[in-house]
């Protein structure tokens, strides 16, 4: 049985399933992928690594969206959506093109060697890769130092408060910008987004 398996039973239904609220979910992430870092223009083509159903593309109308899935019922799922989606492990694919950015949610841990998959999407992508990233899980100086090795050397934080299995709570975002109390909310739960960059890279 492969890691991804697990996923197989729902995936027709699986952002649905996934998030209290996928809309809200998925629109703020989506927000974050073209804002946080170097910004994305309309017709840039976003590469979403372990894609699932392709869910995130829905909320990136002015951006090309390809998705990549191991799973093959995921992969199904996405293509009954309409999204333009390949089968392939995100360890191995590199895109037959260049692309704006790479994004990887909810499976940075799928990397079989965490350095070498940073430098294979960083030579494939021109802009910026975009990640979530649980800092009870992954030290955010370790990840730093593997993005820098791959040519990334501007990183962008921000947290994100949106919950996955629980409605929105009013006035949680605001806390996202609050700096001390927000890192204080992070040693209980939710995640940073990250945004990978070359310095140079055009914002």
């Amino acid at each position: 049985m492969t890691s991804w398996d697990k996923y197989a039973d729902g995936a027709a239904s699986w952002s649905d399933d996934a998030y209290a609220d996928a809309a809200s979910y998925l629109a703020a992430r989506a927000q974050l992928v073209v804002e946080l870092g170097p910004r994305l223009e309309p017709g840039d083509l976003v590469l979403d690594l372990a894609c699932g159903d392709g869910g995130l593309g829905a909320f990136l109308p002015e951006q090309r969206y390809r998705g990549v899935d191991a799973s093959p019922e995921m992969v199904a799922a996405a293509l009954a959506r309409g999204r333009d989606v390949v089968e392939a492990d995100l360890n191995d694919y590199e895109p037959p093109e260049p692309v704006a950015a790479t994004t990887i949610f909810r499976a940075i841990y799928y990397a079989r060697d965490r350095r070498a998959l940073l430098e294979r999407i960083a030579a494939y992508t021109e802009k910026k890769l975009v990640f979530d990233l649980n800092p009870r899980q992954y030290r955010p100086g370790d990840v730093r130092a593997d993005l820098r090795a791959a040519g990334l050397d501007r990183l962008d934080l921000r947290p994100f408060f949106v919950p996955q299995t629980r409605a929105p709570v009013p006035g949680l975002r605001a806390l996202e910008r609050s700096g001390p109390v927000a890192r204080l909310v992070l040693r209980a739960r939710f995640t940073y987004m990250c945004s990978a960059s070359r310095s140079s890279a055009r914002s």
